[in-house]
């Protein structure tokens, strides 16, 4: 089974969801992105952003962090029902990344993956390249993150 077989090309797909905590704002920002804004909910609330949030990478690992799971759990589906998954390889890289608005704490996110396109390489025919919109919404179904992936699939 390809890719753009299991997952019509414009259909958006919940991968999971993720609370933010101050705990875990503070851990990441003091390991990643030690600024202010990340570290001391004191010191947030006087910044342009008003209170204590979580830096953009974190917001991005998160996506990741349930993306994962979620294709384990989809191959998983796919051979318990007899068919092969597809088969993905690393992702060459992203694009169009876009922190849309801040994520604070106790904020829960959901995020989803949309296949934009997929196309066989013209150096390497045994293999496609899908194009992925991935996104996060906030509790309010407010968008928060939104990046492009792209992602090779061995055929």
């Amino acid at each position: 089974m390809r890719m753009a077989e299991l997952y019509p090309v414009g259909t958006a797909v919940e991968i999971g969801s993720l609370t933010f905590t101050a705990e875990d704002i503070v851990r990441f920002a003091r390991d990643f992105d030690p600024q202010p804004f990340h570290l001391d909910a004191e010191l947030a609330r006087h910044t342009l952003f008003g209170g204590l949030c979580a830096s953009g990478w974190h917001s991005s690992a998160g996506w990741m962090k349930c993306f994962v799971p979620f294709w384990a759990g989809e191959c998983r589906r796919l051979a318990a029902e007899g068919i092969a998954p597809p088969k993905l390889g690393p992702s060459p890289g992203f694009t169009a990344l876009s922190w849309l608005k801040p994520v604070f704490a106790d904020d829960t996110i959901t995020y989803s993956v949309t296949l934009l396109g997929s196309r066989q390489l013209a150096s390497r025919p045994d293999r496609l390249i899908n194009t992925f919109l991935c996104a996060g919404r906030n509790q309010n179904g407010e968008p928060v993150i939104r990046f492009e992936s792209t992602v090779l699939e061995f055929v």
